[in-house]
């Protein structure tokens, strides 16, 4: 399905393309706008400078959000499928990236969340053609989603463990070392297992002493669990071609350029 009117298709082409030259200086342009973007609003955050430059940085904030709003409208308007791309990740985060300075006008402060703009710098790999980053991110992502019961049962047995080490603490300490609650402790148990050690709360006990350094070394093995996990399912993750075509009718990127049909929905590039 392509768009419907030769507009729609340029506007298509320039939008949602970066292999051609109005298409790559299309996305340049918007990535150096999204770069100022969260610039200001991060300059906005310094005391000194939000004191003397207010009202610059405001101005700045709706001129940038105006027009990242339209450029939303305008892919809504050139994309033969608007609902495959609202609903996408690309287009989920270019919603996002526009609500906080409307919400400042009911709720003070949230423009700071523009940040979240910085997401929109990931299409630097598809307009740069950093081919390897794309398929790394894609592989990544399989990888991820296929380790994701192994690493959630993983959690939930570490869970159990320092609720049981926590409870053990307790009762070994006692409120004159600072356990003073078995929650309180459970946070000791997952401070000391995750090797972050604050320090606000130390065992002084040999008994506890000994505990403690068990939980210690045991820390170094269950960091790296899931990083085994995750790697191994690396190693089974086909790596795929990545490019810079995206398929207008189901948004699913990494097509080369070459490429006749799409690989998830088989629609037909040369139709287009």
């Amino acid at each position: 399905m392509t768009p419907s009117s030769p507009l729609k298709r340029r506007l298509y082409k320039v939008i949602f393309e970066a292999h051609t030259p109005l298409g790559k200086a299309f996305d340049i342009l918007l990535l150096l706008l999204i770069i100022s973007s969260v610039l200001v609003v991060s300059l906005e955050s310094v005391k000194e400078l939000r004191r003397q430059y207010l009202q610059q940085f405001i101005t700045l904030e709706w001129i940038f959000t105006i027009l990242f709003t339209i450029e939303y409208l305008l892919r809504i308007y050139s994309t033969p499928k608007p609902l495959k791309y609202i609903f996408s990740f690309f287009g989920i985060v270019d919603l996002i990236s526009i609500i906080p300075t409307y919400l400042s006008l009911v709720i003070m402060g949230s423009q700071y969340l523009l940040v979240i703009r910085v997401l929109r710098l990931l299409r630097i790999a598809r307009i740069f053609k950093l081919t390897h980053f794309i398929n790394e991110g894609k592989q990544l992502s399989n990888a991820l989603r296929a380790s994701f019961t192994k690493i959630a049962v993983f959690i939930g047995t570490v869970l159990l463990l320092v609720v049981i080490i926590g409870s053990i603490m307790y009762i070994v300490e006692g409120e004159a070392s600072g356990f003073t609650s078995i929650p309180k402790s459970i946070y000791w148990a997952i401070v000391t297992l995750t090797t972050v050690g604050y320090g606000d709360i130390a065992p002084a006990t040999p008994l506890g002493q000994i505990l403690a350094s068990f939980v210690m070394i045991m820390g170094y093995g269950i960091i790296a669990v899931p990083t085994g996990i995750v790697t191994v399912e690396m190693s089974r993750t086909a790596r795929k071609t990545a490019e810079t075509r995206l398929c207008p009718n189901c948004h699913q990127e990494g097509h080369p350029v070459s490429a006749k049909y799409c690989f998830n929905c088989g629609y037909h590039f040369a139709a287009m």
